[in-house]
């Protein structure tokens, strides 16, 4: 049993932010040190990610360890008290988030899951480090698959006024004919 009573359980859960956490924030500050500029919890795209990178085509979702279900985690126990409504409860955020990662990757954006025990002060550098490689990579992926569209585009501009000539040069001869 809990040694904390109904209503104080109430008043700490009720402290339990869901935006602009303090590992969001830690994660902001490093991006916008970086360089990289960023909207937060863009609310028109699925799931209102964290940080969005319109530039690089990327949204980053900070995970609480705990809320998200961080496998093989130290900050991840399942609560001793009201055990089941907790698995439910963590097993149904699990669910919506691969439902919003798949939303936006149809809708062609990158997806990066940042952990909170990621952002711990000695796994912070390796974490920014690799957050900014796979960053810049993806901005790559988008800028190539924008141009590969906007070749398809021209190639298929390039078919439909040939047909449309094609069908002038036909007409022209018809008219002749006749």
């Amino acid at each position: 049993m809990s040694t904390l009573s109904q209503s104080a359980i109430s008043k700490r859960m009720s402290n339990v932010r869901s935006v602009s956490t303090n590992p969001e924030l830690l994660l902001r500050h490093e991006l916008w040190r970086l360089g990289f500029r960023y909207k937060k919890n863009d609310r028109k795209l699925p799931g209102s990610p964290d940080i969005v990178l319109p530039r690089y085509r990327t949204v980053i979702f900070v995970h609480g360890c705990f809320w998200h279900g961080h496998s093989n985690c130290r900050k991840f126990t399942i609560p001793k008290t009201n055990s089941s409504f907790w698995i439910d409860k963590i097993s149904n955020n699990r669910k919506h988030d691969q439902e919003v990662w798949r939303k936006l990757e149809a809708m062609e954006w990158s997806v990066i899951i940042v952990w909170e025990c990621q952002l711990n002060k000695s796994m912070l550098d390796e974490t920014i480090s690799k957050l900014e490689a796979e960053i810049h990579r993806n901005g790559e992926l988008y800028v190539e698959a924008k141009k590969k569209r906007q070749n398809l585009r021209k190639e298929y501009q390039q078919e439909r006024k040939i047909k449309r000539d094609s069908l002038i040069i036909l007409q022209k001869e018809l008219k002749e004919k006749v």
